[in-house]
């Protein structure tokens, strides 16, 4: 007899939430390893914006739980009054392969509508070939020359309209 899959929950929490910290230690040492830095100098990074910026209603970090633990998240925070910013995308790296990147996108693609927001903006790494493959798959239009090294590019921005029925943001 197998196991019935946990159910995955989502939920709003603050950027100090105990529940998020796998999320930042992850991305610490995630980005350190791609992009070279301290685990502590990755995380002031990471620690940048203040933690109101990612609170509700112009912000939200959202994680996705099993079993009350944290395996993916993501968040953003007002760009302009018409665009949010996405950041710190993240899939634990036991559960990754489960399509959770995708469903939590599409969780913060969804509260950015119900919050206003009529497109989106984004930028990921050029060490990140996984979530350059995530944004176009799902609908996001580069903002880059698909066609040139990333590695001379930099930050990769990536732009999605949320409006139907209207053109690219």
């Amino acid at each position: 007899m197998t196991a019935e899959p946990a159910e995955l929950v989502v939920r709003a929490v603050g950027t100090a939430d105990p529940l998020a910290k796998p999320l930042f230690d992850d991305l610490a040492h995630e980005y350190g390893t791609r992009y070279g830095g301290t685990v502590e100098q990755v995380r002031q990074e990471l620690e940048r914006y203040p933690a109101q910026e990612f609170a509700e209603p112009h912000g939200v970090l959202l994680l996705l739980l099993e079993d009350g633990a944290a395996i993916a998240g993501g968040a953003y925070r007002r760009y302009d009054e018409r665009t949010a910013e996405l950041k710190r995308i993240w899939t634990h790296p036991a559960h990754r392969r489960r399509g959770l990147a995708r469903r939590v996108l599409a969780e913060l693609e969804r509260r950015a509508v119900a919050n206003g927001y009529e497109a989106l903006y984004l930028t990921t790494g050029p060490r990140q070939p996984e979530a350059k493959h995530l944004y176009l798959t799902s609908g996001y239009v580069p903002q880059f020359d698909l066609d040139v090294d990333p590695e001379t590019i930099g930050p990769l921005a990536f732009t999605k309209d949320l409006t139907p029925g209207e053109g690219s943001a």
